[in-house]
């Protein structure tokens, strides 16, 4: 039988070299913003199906896009005229559309206000030839404020509303709150894991985080409660089949068991996923990769990380650390 719990510190520590380095870029970098959480302006457009467009060179004419940004010193004497600008960040999505159809595009920029559409929409049929305009506004950085903070409140809500059902659902056994306590540390593992390694890509690669990302880390949320709420239902029922058996055996006993049914889903979704992440470009290949990592740390961390801490807790194992139990022991 493998020995999945009793190599449980071995698990542990995989976990902390991953998200470790993600924390600290955090805590120096910081978290990639997007457009979509720091404010900028959409523009949806549409061009003749010959114009030849292309995402980089449409990129590449907001690029190359001088403004002459608003002067903020209202109070000076003698104000000067502010330096000519460029845009510096630039989000470019291709809207799918059958073949022979006009190409539309969806592009977001930060510094394009307003006033700038004229000079935008000269310079762009300059390059491509007629614009037709679908959707031109801007998007303040309160929107994603507020959909950031309405999914924080919602994903506390329902780990409440997990860890309470948990324990109801294993109130005949010893302890039932651990088993929600210990899915919400799986989640956060998951959360802090997700996010560590966002931060990472953006220092290296420039990549940030937009609205997708957020779908995708709470779709991986759900998946980690999933998960852990499979395993702990076997060992619920293991419990009553093996008594008289330790708990850590029980607990083992019952990784082993979801572990096929716990990869072979998985893998079923992710093999589909990576089928579609192949094939796509953009937004949506990120979107593709968050949920693919999201699926592999949610499955991770139900069985080595969310099933181990019970087994810690049961044997209460903190007071061993750092020398303390046989400290106390010796001075007995």
């Amino acid at each position: 039988m493998f020995k999945i719990i009793q190599r449980r510190y071995w698990f542990f520590l995989l976990s902390a070299i991953i998200i470790v380095p993600g924390l600290i870029s955090i805590a120096l970098n910081g978290i990639p913003l997007s457009i979509d959480f720091r404010g900028g302006t959409i523009y949806e457009m549409e061009f003749a199906a010959d114009a030849g467009v292309t995402d980089e060179a449409l990129r590449q004419v907001y690029l190359n896009l001088e403004f002459e940004p608003e002067a903020t010193d209202e109070s000076a004497e003698a104000p000067t005229v502010p330096a000519p600008g460029r845009v510096t960040e630039v989000q470019v999505v291709r809207a799918l559309v059958d073949e022979g159809e006009p190409p539309r595009f969806q592009v977001r920029s930060s510094e394009i206000t307003p006033g700038m559409k004229p000079q935008l929409t000269a310079a762009l049929e300059a390059e491509f030839g007629e614009v037709e305009d679908l959707r031109f506004e801007s998007v303040g950085a309160s929107v994603g404020q507020q959909v950031t903070r309405n999914a924080a409140i919602a994903v506390l809500l329902a780990s409440l509303a997990v860890a309470l059902y948990l324990t109801v659902m294993f109130r005949h056994l010893a302890h039932p709150i651990r088993y929600g306590v210990c899915t919400i540390i799986a989640l956060i593992h998951d959360v802090l894991l997700t996010l560590g390694l966002a931060s990472i890509l953006g220092a290296l690669f420039g990549w940030e985080i937009d609205a997708l990302f957020l779908t995708a880390l709470l779709t991986v949320i759900g998946f980690s409660v999933h998960d852990s709420v499979v395993v702990f239902d076997r060992i619920r029922e293991n419990v009553g089949r093996m008594r008289g058996a330790p708990y850590e055996s029980v607990v083992n006993h019952s990784v082993i068991q979801t572990l096929d049914r716990s990869i072979n889903t998985q893998l079923t979704a992710i093999f589909t996923l990576v089928a579609i992440f192949v094939f796509s470009d953009g937004q949506l290949q990120r979107f593709l990769f968050w949920l693919i990592v999201g699926i592999i740390s949610g499955t991770y961390s139900s069985l080595f990380i969310a099933a181990p801490l019970l087994v810690v807790w049961e044997k209460r194992e903190w007071e061993r650390w750092f020398g303390r139990g046989s400290t106390a022991k010796g001075a007995a």
